[in-house]
């Protein structure tokens, strides 16, 4: 089943010119970009994106951080993009994400990990809807879905 997942290049991926090169790891997956902007978060949804955490130590910070630069927010879409995605990022922590991941690749400190990537189809769904407006997100045919999306089990063609 198709599903989709919201992705952040936080402000340390856009202020360290990473961006690029993180959307490159997602296209070269297979994975379908159907929408993307680059925005200013506010304190407002830096809050609200964060909520289920404002009782943690780390709330506050993060929001600061959120807030502080743009960032760039993308839909990414595929069969099971939520857990592919989730490790193709990597453990919270750079110093503690495994080589390969985006976070073990580029990152290394406890508040600045590079990157969001949407926990549930729950959550994605929300955050989506947070984010983006449905008409900004687009529904097309990759010309070469046939290479990238045989599951196992599939009859082949």
């Amino acid at each position: 089943m198709t599903e989709r997942t919201l992705t952040i290049i936080k402000p340390d991926g856009v202020q360290r010119h990473l961006a690029g090169r993180i959307i490159a790891r997602f296209e070269e997956k297979g994975l379908q970009l159907v929408a993307a902007k680059l925005v200013q978060i506010t304190e407002e949804m830096a809050r609200r994106h964060y909520a289920a955490h404002k009782d943690k130590p780390f709330f506050e910070p993060a929001v600061k951080f959120m807030s502080a630069a743009p960032s760039l927010v993308m839909i990414w879409q595929g069969e099971g993009v939520i857990n592919m995605s989730r490790k193709m990022i990597g453990s919270t922590f750079g110093f503690d994400a495994v080589a390969g991941t985006i976070r073990g690749d580029f990152g290394r400190s406890e508040r600045y990990n590079l990157i969001h990537g949407s926990d549930s189809p729950e959550s994605a769904e929300k955050e989506i809807e947070m984010f983006f407006a449905p008409d900004e997100i687009l529904d097309y045919e990759f010309s070469d879905a046939r290479w990238l999306y045989v599951q196992r089990g599939s009859p082949k063609k």
